[in-house]
């Protein structure tokens, strides 16, 4: 390499952080973006919404995010991780451009459904690059440094929404996610560098069979469960917590406040996992954090009075929602970079399961009547299965 192209890499390498997380922000806003416009759309007579239907397109969307990261992980290992998240990029900002346009419930299904696709490759590409061009031995905090997109995208929806929607309408909403694109697809095209890993030919080596080969195997099966136990809990929580609360005699105001509260606990905790793992080793965080986060859980069984209770639900958001984020930078380190993405890919795929289960756990607890203080019994008890499956991973590599 010459002197030249020694320069030109380094400066693309810092690209790589600002760029990933931008693209992680825009799925982000995935995140929220139906829940913002559903009351919109339940209230069209137009388009005879229910909330089973609606029940249904947010399934679909999370299917979809699923097949996406199966199946983008291992191309991302096999072509690159440049080429990948262009084309994830700009496959998602399209269809949820098309979402704007949909003239009933169906077309918008399937269209969340393949927006969906490439929302789902976003993340095992975002997180294998950024670890890849991590300073040594901060690949911790650079995978929860990253995730704090996802938050701040999320925030930025629903904030949108409040402006944007009585202004404009729901359809609007899916215009402004597309417009990002504009600007950083052309940027990904010129400043994302292309990792090691990712030969100008392809990789002549399947990426999946390393999951499966020996010394990979137990580690592949033991983050699958961890990820399936750690997205249950982030979405089950989301989508409940405020109806677990007021069925504790919580008013509508406070248990709205106490999922606020869960999602703040969450950005704080983003900041602190990433430099705690930096400092004691990945695998010895994430044990750590799931089991924090089962004590915390079963603790909001607890009614306190006053700030009690918010202080309670902040210290869960703190360890239950990056208990899953340092599952991906567990990943990153235990598998080859010729594996990375597909690794990733599959833990993020198979934890979209526990990411359906996790609401219709919730709800199912709710309505059987035992929402409080059982509900969080429950939750706590899927935590506690996170850090046994996790420790099971056995040691990082040095």
């Amino acid at each position: 390499m010459t002197a030249t192209s020694g320069t030109e890499s380094g400066t693309r390498a810092g690209w790589a952080a600002p760029l990933c997380w931008a693209a992680v922000a825009l799925e982000g806003f995935d995140l929220v973006v139906l829940g913002v416009v559903l009351p919109s759309l339940l209230r069209d007579p137009a388009w005879g919404l229910t909330p089973g239907t609606a029940s249904l397109i947010s399934v679909v969307g999370l299917v979809g995010v699923m097949v996406g990261a199966l199946a983008v992980g291992p191309l991302t290992d096999r072509f690159g991780r440049r080429r990948l998240m262009l084309v994830t990029v700009v496959a998602f900002s399209v269809l949820t451009l098309l979402c704007a346009f949909a003239p009933g419930p169906v077309l918008f299904g399937v269209l969340r459904f393949l927006a969906g696709l490439g929302l789902g490759g976003v993340l095992p590409v975002a997180i294998a690059t950024v670890n890849e061009f991590a300073r040594g031995g901060r690949g911790g905090s650079a995978t929860t440094t990253l995730m704090t997109g996802y938050h701040v995208g999320a925030v930025l929806t629903a904030l949108l929404g409040i402006v944007v929607i009585p202004a404009w309408g729901w359809r609007a909403m899916f215009v402004i996610g597309a417009l990002p694109a504009l600007v950083l697809v052309p940027l990904i095209r010129a400043r994302l560098p292309e990792s090691v890993p990712a030969p100008a030919g392809g990789a002549p080596r399947n990426p999946v069979s390393t999951l499966f080969a020996r010394g990979y195997l137990r580690a592949t099966l033991a983050f699958w469960v961890t990820s399936f136990m750690g997205l249950l809990l982030v979405y089950g929580l989301n989508t409940w917590l405020p109806e677990i609360m007021r069925s504790a005699g919580y008013e509508l105001g406070a248990a709205l406040a106490l999922l606020l509260t869960l999602n703040v606990g969450a950005v704080l905790g983003l900041l602190l996992a990433g430099r705690v793992a930096d400092r004691i080793g990945v695998r010895t965080a994430v044990v750590v954090w799931f089991a924090a986060a089962a004590v915390f859980l079963a603790l909001l069984s607890i009614k306190l009075p006053g700030v009690g209770v918010y202080v309670s639900v902040l210290l869960a958001g703190v360890f239950v929602f990056s208990s899953q984020v340092l599952v991906y930078a567990f990943v990153s380190k235990r598998y080859p970079a010729e594996a990375r993405a597909t690794a990733l890919g599959g833990a993020s795929g198979v934890g979209r399961l526990g990411a359906i289960c996790g609401p219709l756990v919730g709800g199912a607890l709710l309505s059987a009547g035992l929402a409080y203080p059982w509900g969080f019994y429950a939750f706590a008890v899927v935590a506690a299965l996170g850090a046994v499956a996790v420790a099971m991973v056995g040691k990082e590599p040095a």
